[in-house]
């Protein structure tokens, strides 16, 4: 039972049939003239007309990249470096304004900014882990180089208003980068209409191999490369193309093009009945993000008097595979900086669980995820001192340290 999507997704078998032939007979490098590699640039061509039509952008709009991370660095330093021509004394260009839970991608990115003198302005969320416009539009000042504020939330999956926020943005002349490797392939995504300038996205959440990601820069908009060398990617992302892992991106995006109704409707359909059994059936169980703005493939529940590794390590032994929080900083024993930002307790948050879904979960799986959480809630409650059994109450309110946001 793998609903850990989020993280990772399988490799949709279509997606490795394409690929295989340009990890066999198909090795030709796309820069050279000859038959073998004219058919690695056809690929090359073809993957990205494929990845521009699931988000409505132009063939020549989309690069290459090795996955999110390297599209989020490459969004945020591009901007920097085209500022730096205009940097002076007076006019420092030095602001850029973000979330406070965005991917760390986004934020240690920024964090590394601040060392070099920039200012970072990192907008708090509401209960629901959504921006206020007025408060984006209030932080914008003369030195603002860059918006950049992820589409959906890759812990607590509430979706952002992107399209005003880029309304915003454009008022004031600033481009708007959108983090959106959640959402591409969950939920419509359309460049133009929301008012995107920049996007990221990558292949293993949408079936496709890692390694292999993209980013979307709007035409008229020229960034200066991070990595120079040979000129490809239209001297954008020098480097040999990766033509299997590209390939395998466009075949899921086409994929995720051609099934996003049919993929929305099923996982809203699993989500729905995943979030009604789980609190109906356990209490003190709480959603953390937004119900109405969210994607159709996440759950993030907190359980009141439980640790949040313990518990994903229990369902583990049952088969269940889920996460707590992003698998990127699974490791940070600070706790979510996601959940810090909607205010939560720290022994609250570290209660969390997330199940994202994915294609080969199945409704009939539920009754035996929720069976499997249930019956690990109770156990761990039944050996935490935080948890009253004899009231079936929770008791941890004495215990608890005040929120800090690490963000800031």
């Amino acid at each position: 039972m793998y609903v850990d999507n989020s993280a990772t997704s399988p490799l949709n078998p279509q997606v490795l049939d394409a690929m295989i032939p340009y990890l066999k007979e198909e090795y030709g490098n796309a820069s050279t003239l000859y038959f073998l590699g004219i058919k690695a640039k056809r690929a090359l061509q073809k993957a990205r007309h494929q990845v521009a039509q699931l988000i409505n952008a132009e063939d020549d709009e989309i690069i290459f990249t090795s996955g999110g991370t390297e599209s989020d660095n490459t969004a945020i330093k591009s901007i920097v470096l085209k500022q730096l021509k205009h940097k002076t004394p007076e006019n420092p260009k030095n602001h850029i304004i973000t979330t406070q839970i965005e991917h760390p991608a986004v934020l240690n990115t920024c964090k590394f900014l601040e060392e070099y003198g920039y200012e970072i302005t990192y907008l708090p969320v509401d209960k629901d882990g959504l921006i206020n416009l007025k408060q984006l539009e209030n932080a914008i000042n003369e030195q603002t180089i860059l918006i950049t504020i992820m589409h959906s939330n890759n812990e607590i999956g509430t979706i952002q208003p992107t399209k005003q926020i880029g309304e915003i943005a454009h008022k004031y002349n600033i481009p708007f980068h959108s983090d959106a490797v959640q959402s591409v392939g969950k939920i419509p995504v359309d460049v133009k209409e929301q008012n995107i300038d920049i996007l990221s996205l990558s292949a293993h959440k949408i079936n496709g191999p890692k390694g292999i990601g993209a980013l979307y820069v709007k035409k008229g908009l020229t960034l200066p490369p991070l990595i120079h060398g040979g000129g490809q990617e239209n001297s954008k992302r020098s480097g040999t193309e990766n033509i299997p892992a590209i390939v395998g991106l466009g075949k899921a995006a086409e994929i995720a093009h051609e099934n996003l109704e049919k993929t929305m409707k099923h996982n809203q359909q699993i989500r729905d009945a995943l979030i009604e059994k789980i609190t109906t059936q356990i209490p003190d169980s709480y959603i953390n993000g937004s119900l109405k703005h969210r994607l159709p493939n996440n759950v993030h529940i907190r359980f009141s008097g439980i640790e949040g590794e313990s518990l994903i390590l229990k369902l583990a032994q049952k088969g269940v595979y889920a996460a707590t929080g992003s698998a990127c900083s699974t490791h940070n024993l600070q706790g979510s900086h996601v959940l810090a930002a909607l205010q939560i307790k720290p022994a609250l948050s570290h209660g969390s669980l997330r199940l994202s879904i994915g294609p080969e979960n199945r409704l009939e799986d539920v009754d035996y995820i929720v069976d499997a959480i249930v019956e690990t809630v109770e156990y761990l409650r039944e050996i935490s001192p935080l948890w009253d059994n004899k009231t079936n109450t929770y008791i941890g309110d004495k215990f608890e340290q005040p929120v800090i946001n690490s963000t800031h």
